[in-house]
């Protein structure tokens, strides 16, 4: 273990369950992570061996299958992952957020249904809130659910799907103004769906076509898509809760616990990078001596370690508040905001360090910078986190009188 980014406090058996993690990204993640990287190659092998390690249930109840754990240590274990390959982090956390917004909000038939399959990885999940013009604007939805008798009648257009080929229960945001009158807030109208669709591309059900996967500048092998509802229908009690309008809050909750790991993937990442930066500057000679010799890559290794120690702390607390019941909308967006911000400045140090060889894909510290800039934007762009962080803030420190 490095010396950097340790947790106080933990038990024996969230000891237990990372260094599991840590050797199996040592030695299943790390050695192939580029190469799959650069074909664009969807992680097979690696997903059927978190599937073993029990990784998809790690949140899940253990009355469902799941090993019930903590958010503290599903976010350690996505640091572990993230480290390796944020692909695979990417993977994990979709899925896990379909899972909690079923175990928080989900009906018993519910959970019943999809939570034992989706411990074991049978059933993968992914969510979907954005549309191609839609951006942060969640209450600028058009995507719309429409009741028609038992069944709800889904049409629209939805953007930047994690999983959205592998996935084979996808959680929809919708409006759907039946029950709410004209004039009704935004956020009050709208739904979330639990949508059952085969895994592929293509019409993969009747009124439902996943498209071929977007091509991205990094975060590839994972597949990212659009979703295109075309007179899709939902049975009723495929409505998340069993009750609509409330979606909007639904989701909410979920990214809330998804910044957390958005704020995981980062320190991960950096991590990575200051592992591989402060490797090559003992390597790397120049003027007769290694580099890390020098004054200044002393300097910048300090700060690259500083930030890393920094960002895994606030991501530790955003999620020990999580757990423990209280509300974390600032602490993890704080966590968010400060992790993706400090990684992408750790990479980018690191890939100074590097030279004209970090240039070069086959150096890992290639991928890292093309990786990194999508944790600015996923979950919330910085603009967002800090929008969120500001209003809390007011709402703690409001003047009195």
């Amino acid at each position: 273990m490095s010396r950097l980014a340790q947790t106080a406090g933990l038990t024996d058996i969230q000891r237990e369950i990372l260094s599991t993690v840590r050797d199996f990204v040592d030695k299943e993640i790390i050695p192939v992570a580029t190469q799959l990287e650069h074909r664009d190659e969807y992680p097979t092998d690696i997903v059927e061996g978190l599937k073993e390690l029990g990784l998809f249930g790690l949140m899940i109840p253990e009355e469902y299958g799941g090993l019930g754990e903590s958010l503290l240590t599903y976010a350690l274990c996505v640091e572990e992952i993230a480290r390796g390959w944020m692909s695979v982090s990417g993977i994990i956390n979709t899925h896990f957020i379909v899972a909690y917004m079923l175990k928080q909000h989900g009906t018993q038939e519910q959970k019943d249904t999809f939570l034992p399959r989706m411990a074991l990885g049978e059933v993968r999940g992914a969510f979907s809130m954005s549309e191609p013009a839609l951006g942060s604007d969640v209450s600028a939805i058009s995507s719309k659910g429409v009741k028609d008798g038992d069944e709800y009648v889904l049409s629209g257009q939805k953007m930047w799907l994690t999983n959205g080929g592998s996935s084979t229960l996808v959680a929809v945001l919708c409006r759907s103004d039946e029950g709410h009158p004209e004039g009704t807030a935004p956020h009050k109208s709208m739904t979330t769906f639990l949508v059952e669709k085969e895994a592929g591309f293509g019409e993969v059900r009747p009124g439902l076509t996943i498209p071929g996967k977007i091509d991205k500048m990094g975060y590839k092998g994972v597949d990212t898509t659009e979703l295109i509802m075309d007179g899709l229908r939902i049975p009723a009690n495929r409505v998340l809760g069993g009750t609509t309008g409330r979606g909007f809050y639904q989701m909410m909750d979920g990214v809330e616990v998804g910044r957390v790991n958005v704020a995981a993937r980062g320190c991960g990442v950096a991590q990575r990078a200051f592992e591989l930066g402060v490797s090559y500057a003992q390597q790397r000679q120049t003027f007769g001596k290694p580099i890390a010799q020098h004054q200044a890559i002393q300097f910048k290794l300090a700060e690259m370690a500083t930030k890393v120690e920094a960002a895994h702390a606030m991501m530790v607390n955003a999620a020990r508040k999580k757990d423990s019941g209280e509300r974390n909308d600032l602490e993890a967006g704080m966590a968010k905001y400060l992790a993706s911000e400090y990684c992408k400045e750790v990479v980018e140090d690191a890939f100074r360090i590097h030279g004209g060889y970090g240039f070069s894909k086959e150096y890992e510290i290639e991928r890292l910078y093309r990786e990194a800039p999508m944790l600015l934007i996923g979950e919330g762009t910085a603009e967002i986190q800090k929008m969120i962080i500001g209003r809390r803030l007011l709402e703690e420190y409001r003047l009195q009188g």
